[in-house]
């Protein structure tokens, strides 16, 4: 038997990598195609765009030097500190912790960590029955790096506890709207956070980020906005691109445009503990248990890989 993770975000792959290293086997089980999460990165007309987690911040003393081992193998770079604010009075600009952006995508990050390890793509677990049945397969435990409505989905009632743990999640949609311009008809600027707009939440200069100088920005929208594109979220571009170009001054229109929804985008709090870990042998993992940051899912998985290994030796 060994530990199942069911979910390969950075949440997931950071629990398994704890657990790898401590000598405990363990089964990495993702229903996506490729890993990594929201940490995605598509290919558009042979270019890679991030459309998930726009940058990564490291704070924490143990993702801070991981992320130096990403830059010292050219996986990530320090991107920034400073981004804009647009708001209905103007602009200005907000200096915070400094932003990691990774010139191959963000989603090299999560293959990184997957490497080495028993990670299997195209595998939608069912059901979790108790005895740590997954699929009918025993576990020593199972580990859920997932949003909370999708937990429930697979987990039997009796797991009360676990089910309580997350029954009170909210998550938040959003829509990511790769925008590819002809030329790069905008100021310099890194990103912005959009104050109090029905449409944006925040826009990023995807070329800027990855360093290549590309003419593409990725808009993410209120949560508002994409609930209303539900059945072809498609459908929401021309709007999205119209007010792009609005709250950045742009005379070009768009050469082409991509949408991609995130049903679970963010959670809507911070939850109130690290990681959730119950004596029936379920651990629930991921960015729901703190701030919604791309650090703190690491951080979480990091952590309940090392409390799964404590109890299991």
């Amino acid at each position: 038997m060994a530990v199942v993770v069911v979910g390969a975000g950075i949440a997931g792959l950071a629990c398994a990598r704890a657990l790898t290293e401590a000598g405990v086997a363990v089964r990495v089980l993702e229903r996506g195609r490729v890993c990594g999460g929201r940490l995605a990165t598509k290919r558009y007309d042979g270019r890679r765009t991030d459309i998930g987690a726009a940058y990564f911040t490291a704070q924490d003393d143990g993702f801070a030097a991981l992320a130096g081992r990403w830059r010292d193998v050219g996986l990530v770079r320090e991107w920034t500190d400073t981004l804009s604010v647009l708001d209905p009075e103007g602009a200005h600009k907000t200096t915070g912790p400094m932003r990691w952006a990774a010139p191959g995508g963000l989603r090299s990050l999560a293959e990184d960590l997957a490497s080495g390890m028993d990670v299997t793509t195209g595998h939608g677990v069912e059901w979790i029955e108790p005895g740590l049945k997954v699929d009918g397969v025993d576990a020593d435990a199972v580990v859920l790096a997932m949003p909370g409505p999708q937990a429930l989905r697979i987990l039997h009632p009796d797991f009360t506890g676990a089910r309580l743990a997350v029954e009170n999640q909210v998550w938040l949609p959003s829509l990511a709207v790769t925008l590819v311009f002809p030329t790069r008809d905008w100021s310099d600027f890194h990103g912005a956070f959009v104050n109090d707009h029905p449409v944006l939440q925040t826009v990023f200069d995807d070329g800027e980020r990855r360093g290549d100088g590309a003419p593409v920005l990725v808009a993410y929208t209120t949560a508002e906005f994409a609930e209303q594109y539900v059945a072809d979220p498609s459908a929401a571009a021309d709007e999205v691109e119209a007010a792009v170009r609005t709250v950045l001054s742009l005379t070009d229109h768009v050469i082409t445009s991509h949408v991609h929804r995130w049903t679970y985008a963010r959670p809507s709090q911070a939850g109130r503990s690290s990681y959730y870990l119950d004596e029936q042998g379920i651990g629930i993992a991921g960015d729901a248990w703190g701030s919604p940051r791309v650090e703190t899912a690491w951080v979480s998985g990091t952590a309940l890989g090392q409390a799964l290994v404590a109890r299991l030796s």
